[in-house]
């Protein structure tokens, strides 16, 4: 399909409206449902793709039949069914959009529906495994040490990384074991730490933090001023993080996939085995519907099952 950071020359023969319609749409994803980057591309990338198949049909004459039409045309890539849900999900809030801006005078997306994902199990790490990483970053370094707060905190509290990188100073209430972040859709919430946790972060902020900027402008610390930095004294970046959980995860060379939701994935695992309440493990992952958290209760019957198994003499 088609590639929106390539598509410079097709986008400037587009519709003029088409492309006010699609500029409006990504500020939409941006200001009001607070979309992280990641999302903000690939709803885009999804929507330009569906305009440049249209080739400049007025969006007010598109109806359900086109929509189906454009779905049996995707069929062709052979997406998986995640992708494909996306897609569907893009197209769905973009019309959303539009009608409620009164572009349109009907929603023909309305009836579109997404094909059923297969459930995957969540990969998470054991305990032994979140101790084996933690334990081989090099923290003799003010990035090294940065890097152990930023894993201890994805694992303490569950929060996911664009959260994380957004993270102010305005948002700490670390006396109190707090962290207000921003969540999907603008939803805020709470999320907790422990005493180690807390610790940590009390000596990146009044040490560590001050080390990191070794080549960006000196300024004056606001509430507004990023907690993670990089050399540059700017915002730390999810693709950053990414990048330094990856470096880390290769040097023991631990036979698992590693990424920054995967410790949002331990930490729900984590809870629940030791006895958390389902909704209370909702609340803290600001997930919008109990069923989102509840694949979390799979895993850990999957375990029950293994432990069963491998303990019980008539298993």
């Amino acid at each position: 399909m088609i590639n929106i950071s390539n598509t410079s020359n097709i986008i400037f023969h587009m519709d003029t409206m088409l492309k006010c319609y699609l500029e409006d749409f990504k500020l939409y994803l941006e200001v009001e449902k607070n979309f992280s980057p990641h999302t903000l591309r690939a709803y885009a990338s999804d929507v330009l793709s569906f305009l440049i198949w249209l080739d400049n049909i007025s969006i007010n004459i598109v109806n359900y039949e086109k929509l189906k039409n454009y779905l049996i045309f995707l069929q062709k890539f052979n997406y998986s069914k995640t992708t494909t849900a996306r897609k569907i999900a893009s197209l769905r809030t973009f019309f959303k959009y539009l009608y409620r801006e009164k572009i349109i005078n009907n929603n023909p997306a309305k009836g579109i529906h997404s094909p059923k994902k297969n459930h995957n199990l969540p990969n998470f790490l054991t305990e032994e495994e979140i101790e084996e990483i933690l334990n081989n970053i090099k923290t003799n370094t003010p990035a090294g040490y940065r890097n152990k707060v930023i894993i201890e905190l994805l694992y303490s509290s569950g929060m996911r990384v664009s959260e994380l990188s957004n993270l102010n100073f305005e948002n700490l209430n670390i006396e109190n074991n707090e962290i207000r972040v921003m969540g999907k859709g603008a939803k805020e919430r709470i999320v907790l730490i422990s005493d180690k946790v807390k610790n940590l972060i009390k000596f990146y902020i009044q040490t560590v933090r001050p080390l990191l900027n070794s080549e960006g402008p000196q300024t004056e610390l606001t509430d507004l001023s990023p907690i993670f930095i990089n050399k540059t004294g700017y915002r730390l970046h999810p693709q950053s993080i990414r990048a330094a959980i990856k470096e880390t995860v290769n040097t023991i060379q631990l036979p698992k996939h590693v990424t920054p939701h995967v410790f949002r994935h331990s930490f729900a695992t984590k809870m629940l085995n030791h006895g958390a309440d389902l909704r209370v493990v909702q609340e803290l992952l600001g997930h919008s519907s109990l069923s989102n958290t509840q694949i979390y209760t799979h895993v850990t019957v999957e375990r029950l099952k293994e432990s069963y198994n491998e303990a019980h003499p008539r298993a």
